[in-house]
């Protein structure tokens, strides 16, 4: 049997168990969950009570770095050599190494994944950088992807800490309501993970992740968005310093007229579902996150200069070109800390080759 048959067979096999409400290829989740827990082989007693922590956040493409993905719409690869993805997670890890963060927030990162030659890039990180603790909650996992060649794939978000980290909960978000059964069935299932930090003495902090839709055709990215805030809020009514960020795949608010931001494609697919939003149409989807919470990037700092705070390009041969991913809190970051790190040379590698998005770095204050 060819290749395109076993595929179709198992397609035809996996919409009649997805009819039949059979969870064949286990790519189901609870509402709410226990992340997955990891640690470093090495633990690096970290300093005792500082006042600020350094936050890096970062969308990693699982170690792909610029390879022309098929779901990229630049090529046709869906997977990668065991010395590519080992590659890439060495250069990734240098970075983060050099920028020696507390806590690092890392969106599509794969554990167990035949497209990243399976792999474990959490622990891989862990074990190469002075982080020492991590939580992982997995967005897309199945036993075998029937399309494409992807077959096994396990990948989500992860929070990276080089303090302890205590109580941590996945929350399930809205799947995309517009897509057929089966699609529903192999799509992205987002969330938002949070962990508490145990650090400088205190119990009251925490840190909240997420990666919400990029595609909208029903507005369900505005939703994830929107839920994202109220988990934020909670932590805040019960008292708590909470940290919150991650790739939001949306703009600032007050900012689609921004040249140049207003002149960029959107995408270079040509399926509709799979399309970016129309980035040139206003919207204020983050105003109540810029109203109610400080913002590593202030809104005004972003909008007097938005070339340097740009975090992500759908064009892969040209610079970053909008910003999507964002970090905000409760309490306050040190003045002028933020910084988006694009194409200096951080240690011995460029940031840019190693992902299509762009890391955040700010301070974060946390003394009592």
């Amino acid at each position: 049997m060819y290749h395109r048959d076993i595929t179709r067979y198992l397609t035809i096999v996996a919409l009649t168990w997805v009819l039949a409400g059979c969870d064949l290829f286990h790519t189901s989740f609870d509402d709410v969950e226990n992340p997955v827990r990891y640690q470093s082989a090495e633990i690096v007693e970290p300093p005792g009570a500082p006042e600020n922590l350094r936050v890096m956040n970062w969308n990693m493409k699982f170690g792909a770095g610029r390879i022309d993905f098929f779901f990229d719409c630049h090529g046709t690869r869906s997977l990668m050599t065991a010395d590519e993805v080992r590659t890439h997670m060495s250069s990734i890890s240098e970075v983060v190494a050099s920028v020696d963060p507390d806590l690092l927030m890392i969106q599509e990162v794969d554990v167990e994944s035949k497209r990243s030659a399976y792999v474990d890039q959490v622990q891989f990180l862990l074990d190469h950088t002075p982080l020492n603790y991590a939580v992982y909650a997995s967005q897309w996992r199945a036993d075998y992807v029937p399309s494409d060649g992807i077959g096994r794939v396990n990948s989500g978000t992860a929070i990276l800490s080089r303090y302890p980290l205590g109580d941590a909960t996945r929350y399930a978000l809205p799947e995309v309501p517009s897509y057929d059964a089966l699609k529903r069935y192999f799509y992205l299932q987002r969330n938002v993970l949070e962990a508490q930090l145990l650090v400088a003495d205190r119990e009251d902090v925490w840190v909240l992740s997420t990666h919400a839709e990029a595609y909208s055709p029903d507005g369900t990215k505005r939703v994830h968005i929107d839920e994202f805030k109220e988990h934020l809020d909670r932590h805040v009514d019960e008292g708590h310093l909470v940290l919150g960020g991650g790739d939001l795949n949306t703009l600032p608010p007050e900012t689609a007229s921004v040249a140049p931001v207003k002149d960029f494609p959107d995408s270079v697919c040509t399926d509709e579902e799979f399309i970016a939003d129309d980035y040139s149409e206003e919207n204020d989807w983050l105003s109540a996150l810029y109203d109610d919470y400080a913002t590593a990037v202030p809104l005004q700092t972003y909008l007097d200069q938005p070339e340097i705070h740009f975090t992500h390009t759908t064009d892969k041969d040209g610079f970053w070109n909008r910003k999507l991913d964002y970090l905000f809190t409760s309490g306050s970051f040190v003045d002028g800390s933020a910084i988006t790190l694009q194409s200096v040379l951080v240690g011995t590698y460029e940031t840019m080759p190693l992902s299509d998005h762009a890391p955040v770095v700010v301070d974060w204050k946390v003394a009592p």
